[in-house]
């Protein structure tokens, strides 16, 4: 944690830096400009406001990852450039429906999407990454003013506009793209990856797994191991996950995280309430891997520190080289 707190003051003075000159160039131009209305990703126009803040803050460091926002109900699939993601998070939102946080750091694709709104439990799960960028598209208006004070680049359509892009072949809003490499000259590397993962050999014992499903109130996530790729098969809802490019989505390791979920002081549209998803604490998890499922306890002390998996004597856990998916199941 010394070395994540060095990286955040020396960012810190940097950033400090180039807002003192971007904003004494904006003044000394007047701060003039034409801004055009843009879709926030709930059907209303939002014209952008320019905030000196929100374009100085990254210009000379590309060392935090981006995670980005994805849409998850059926309208909405198949997604783009979900594959490229080192990690892939799953949690539960209104009406028992589902939504996934792609986090990038050692690839960027070409595209991302459909982005779709941040939730307050995103805020808690994203500080354990050092400075991150997140992009997403709109959100509870009450939860703006949370998002702006969280340590973290908040990137919506109307900051980024030339970032994002509308889809053809989906129908709004389920049609939001993201260029990544606009928002970030270049993927930061694996060293960015401040989540407390660890890779290597597989632990010792488990019990031999070949399928397993996690399920929410209206949604629900397959996981069926498939010797000949060394892959866990993604299929949600009974559908087998493929993306844009036709390809199946197929992590190395699974885990599924056991979790506090509770009600939020939020809500939706249609008055549902907004599950707050606790990745803080202490609790149980399987972590799949190899065609095996290990039994294993998680704990995560603050918001800033990594999420550790133990055995049940202590000894750390290691996942398979490559992609993650991290699915918060509610524990009992």
């Amino acid at each position: 944690m010394g070395k994540g707190r060095t990286a955040r003051t020396r960012r810190a003075s940097t950033t400090v830096a180039l807002l003192a000159a971007t904003v004494t160039a904006a003044l000394a131009a007047g701060c003039t400009g034409t801004h055009n209305p843009v879709d926030d990703g709930r059907g209303q126009l939002r014209t952008p406001v320019p905030t000196p803040s929100k374009s100085a803050e990254k210009t000379a460091d590309t060392g935090s990852v981006l995670a980005v926002k994805i849409d998850n109900v059926r309208a909405a699939r198949p997604q783009t450039g979900l594959r490229a993601a080192d990690v892939v998070y799953a949690e539960q939102v209104e009406g028992g429906l589902s939504r996934l946080m792609a986090v990038y750091a050692t690839q960027f694709p070409k595209s991302i999407g459909p982005v779709r709104s941040a939730r307050e439990s995103d805020l808690e799960l994203l500080r354990q990454y050092d400075d991150p960028t997140l992009a997403f598209s709109g959100a509870q208006h009450k939860l703006l003013p949370l998002i702006d004070k969280a340590p973290l680049r908040a990137v919506p359509p109307e900051d980024a506009s030339d970032a994002y892009f509308r889809g053809t072949d989906k129908a709004a809003p389920h049609n939001l793209y993201l260029h990544p490499s606009k928002l970030m000259p270049s993927a930061p590397g694996a060293d960015a990856l401040t989540n407390g993962f660890r890779f290597g050999a597989a632990p010792s014992g488990g019990t031999k797994e070949t399928s397993r499903t996690v399920r929410y109130p209206s949604a629900s996530f397959t996981f069926n191991w498939s010797a000949r790729s060394h892959r866990w098969l993604v299929s949600m809802d009974g559908t087998p996950t493929v993306t844009t490019d036709g390809k199946r989505v197929a992590p190395a390791t699974v885990v599924v995280q056991y979790v506090k979920v509770r009600t939020s002081r939020f809500h939706d549209v249609l008055g549902n309430n907004t599950p707050y998803t606790e990745t803080v604490g202490s609790g149980t998890a399987q972590v799949l891997r190899g065609g095996r499922a290990y039994d294993v306890d998680w704990k995560r002390d603050n918001a800033k520190d990594g999420t550790e998996f133990t055995t049940k004597d202590g000894s750390p856990v290691n996942f398979a080289k490559g992609q993650v998916w991290v699915v918060f199941a509610k524990a009992s």
